[in-house]
């Protein structure tokens, strides 16, 4: 049934509301919509594997590029033009099988499968290996233990503790032969069978390998009866790391008529049967290009289509080693598309039911006009009953991240945490996970959003709202009164020049959808015509934003320059007034371990913590990618920390209070740099408006 386009507030009373033609042209798409056909087209993708047991269509696989040429194929199909791959350069890793047997206690030969990680490890068929008990894999685990060319057993939990890379390294150290890790929390909570698999940001020669907790827990049970530490199995891995081979992102258009463009994306990379993440997002893809041609609708900008590879992988041995395929896509194979984009529409995980609300993670400057237009969406019954909720900023953990610092403004539906910690990179991400409804709720508003991103003159940017973003975040014991008068100062005149651009922005827009709807095609392109440059300028000054006032934590998480330091400072200054005070312990457990990556000083070796920072401090350009330059300094207080761990409350801890107070001052002029970037980023931002707004 054809689902008729209203607001989700209630609908005018009056029978003479005239239809705009952006109404027109929605309605018309909705009742194209056949969410069937994506669905159909979700599950065929299940069937292009390179592990014929679990899947896995990993970057630079055979796989990943039978599926490219399938959505090749099926883009022309549907209608879409100009039709291509864009190849582009990665490490290429390829999980053909992982299996591991063992006797029972009823000496009864039990085989499981087991899931990868991107690692060189082949046995060249069944191999009897050692397998030895690890516990958590750290360097305390394992100091102990005689691990030379044995596999270690390791739980982890990811999310609360420390990446796979860590206990991988460190056994690799060691002289491991490699580690087999079950989740302990984190991810793959939904069964006790479920595997896991993650991006590994090591090493291809120190090597992971995922087992179930089900079966972790049944081969220490052997153990435990046998009353030994490590065990006899037989082991039978092919896993391939191809340094420096190729992948395609797969393109494809609906011509408009001017060269602008409005893109969409979606990654076709995935771990097991993938059915969330991230098939169902290239159907949804695939399925609203198919609405849009089908429905009859001619572009005012070209409409881009692109199914991006290399979002789960595809740089060996560094931190940022994911969303490959958008960065190649954006900084090297398309860069012109910088300036042409006026928004990018990127999906993950869209066909999936969870909470009463709707969430669409944005650039920050996208945020008022997608609040607005969100109130358009019509509703489905069942789902997402309380509507739509807009959260910022954009975060590293999908492709809209390397769009947005190229300059596009983007969009992502959000990655809600119930799924993350349970379905999320494990086998149970398959086909029972499905919505119907929800997936009927994101083609009509996706759909919709590009025909309205079509229908606009420029883009719809709001720099208010990163203005006000950064204004909150000054307000702060750690910065200086004269800090914050002087970033204050210039916030609010960016603020006032930011309303007036944005103000601009809808007289812009309300002007080009008036000569639309009036049918005045020479008022349309005078319209465009005459706003031409202040777009261009738009999208530079979103670029300008980017560039001066997104950095990341040593976590990945997004935040402005000076805020890295204010969490440090207060982290070191309460660490050194808790030494002062005798406070050994208050030090170490509530504050340290809170500075920079120094977490991970806790439980890993010097070796390991040492690589795993010089991996963002020292690697090049190509190999950071879209975390170049996005981390800002380095306290290393490991030896500061494996001093203190051998202390007392009360102990003499003078030589310590002055290691920190060395660190505070390095950190307090750092802090001074970043205030001193975004006061020249934000008088950038104030000369930019200033010319756009004449």
């Amino acid at each position: 049934m054809a689902l008729i386009l209203s607001s989700c507030s209630a609908a005018p009373s009056t029978s003479d509301v005239v239809e705009t033609v952006l109404e027109k042209d929605q309605n018309a798409y909705l009742s194209s919509v056949n969410v069937d056909y994506g669905y159909e087209l979700a599950l065929s993708m299940e069937e292009i594997r390179d592990n014929a047991v679990l899947g896995y269509r990993t970057a630079g696989s055979p796989a990943e590029a039978e599926t490219g040429e399938m959505l090749k194929k099926e883009m022309e199909n549907i209608g879409l033009q100009n039709v291509r791959k864009d190849t582009f350069t990665l490490d290429g890793w390829t999980f053909d099988h992982a299996r591991l047997s063992y006797k029972d206690l009823n000496d009864e030969t039990v085989t499981v499968e087991l899931g990868g990680y991107q690692c060189n490890l082949n046995t060249d068929g069944e191999k009897e290996v050692i397998i030895i008990d690890g516990n958590d894999g750290t360097y305390a685990d394992l100091s102990s233990l005689d691990v030379t060319d044995k596999y270690v057993l390791v739980d982890i939990n990811q999310r609360e503790n420390w990446w796979i890379n860590y206990p991988a390294y460190e056994a690799h150290l060691a002289g491991a032969a490699g580690i087999i890790a079950a989740q302990d929390g984190g991810y793959a909570e939904v069964s006790e069978e479920a595997l896991n698999a993650q991006d590994i940001c090591g090493p291809a020669d120190a090597p992971a390998l995922s087992i179930s907790r089900k079966d972790m827990d049944a081969i220490r049970e052997v153990m435990e009866e046998k009353g030994v530490q490590q065990l006899t199995v037989t082991l039978d891995v092919e896993s391939t790391v191809t340094e420096d081979t190729t992948s395609c992102n797969i393109v494809g258009t609906i011509p408009g008529r001017s060269d602008d463009m409005v893109l969409m994306s979606a990654h076709y990379d995935s771990y097991f049967a993938g059915f969330q993440d991230d098939n169902a997002a290239i159907a949804l893809m695939m399925s609203i290009a198919k609405a849009i041609l089908d429905s009859g609708y001619k572009p005012e900008k070209t409409l881009v289509f692109c199914a991006m590879a290399a979002e789960e992988w595809g740089v060996s041995n560094t931190r940022y080693d994911w969303s490959t395929g958008a960065y190649n896509q954006i900084f090297r194979v398309h860069p012109e598309w910088v300036g042409k984009v006026i928004a990018d529409i990127n999906f993950e995980l869209p066909a999936m039911n969870e909470g009463d609300t709707d969430q669409i993670r944005s650039s920050y400057e996208l945020k008022t006009y997608l609040e607005e237009f969100a109130q358009t969406v019509p509703a489905v019954d069942g789902i997402f009953e309380k509507g739509i909720e807009v959260i910022v900023p954009t975060q590293t953990w999908s492709d809209d991240f390397s769009l947005s610092i190229a300059g596009v403004p983007s969009t992502v539906t959000a990655l809600r945490g119930g799924f993350a910690q349970t379905h999320y990179h494990s086998q149970f991400d398959n086909r029972d996970t499905y919505s119907r409804e929800a997936f009927t709720f994101h083609h009509n508003l996706y759909g919709m959003l590009m025909l309205a991103y079509d229908q606009l003159a420029v883009s719809p940017l709001d720099f208010t709202v990163r203005l006000n973003a950064l204004k909150e975040v000054t307000d702060s014991e750690i910065l200086s009164e004269d800090q914050k008068s002087v970033l204050n100062e210039k916030i609010d005149a960016a603020l006032a020049l930011a309303e007036k651009a944005y103000e601009k922005v809808q007289e812009a827009n309300n002007a080009y959808a008036s000569a639309l709807n009036d049918g005045d095609e020479k008022k349309a392109e005078e319209v465009l015509a005459q706003y031409e440059q202040f777009n261009d300028q738009l999208l530079s000054a979103f670029r300008l934003c980017e560039d001066y006032f997104v950095r990341l934590t040593w976590e990945d998480v997004s935040q402005f320059p000076h805020e890295h330091s204010v969490n440090n400072l207060l982290n070191l200054q309460a660490a050194a007034d808790a030494l002062e005070n005798g406070e050994v312990s208050t030090a170490l457990d509530e504050y340290l371990w809170a500075v920079d990556n120094n977490w991970y000083a806790y439980d890993f070796s010097k070796e390991t913590f040492d690589y795993f920072t010089d991996y963002v401090l020292d690697q090049p350009a190509d190999r950071l990618m879209w975390g170049n330059g996005r981390v800002q300094g380095h306290n290393d207080l490991y030896d500061l920390i494996a001093s203190l761990s051998d202390k007392e409350d009360g102990d003499d801890v003078a030589e310590q209070i002055s290691v920190l107070k060395a660190c505070i001052d390095s950190e307090t002029v750092l802090l001074q740099q970043q205030v001193d970037l975004e006061c020249e980023g934000l008088d950038a931002l104030c000369s930019a408006l200033n010319e756009m707004i004449g």
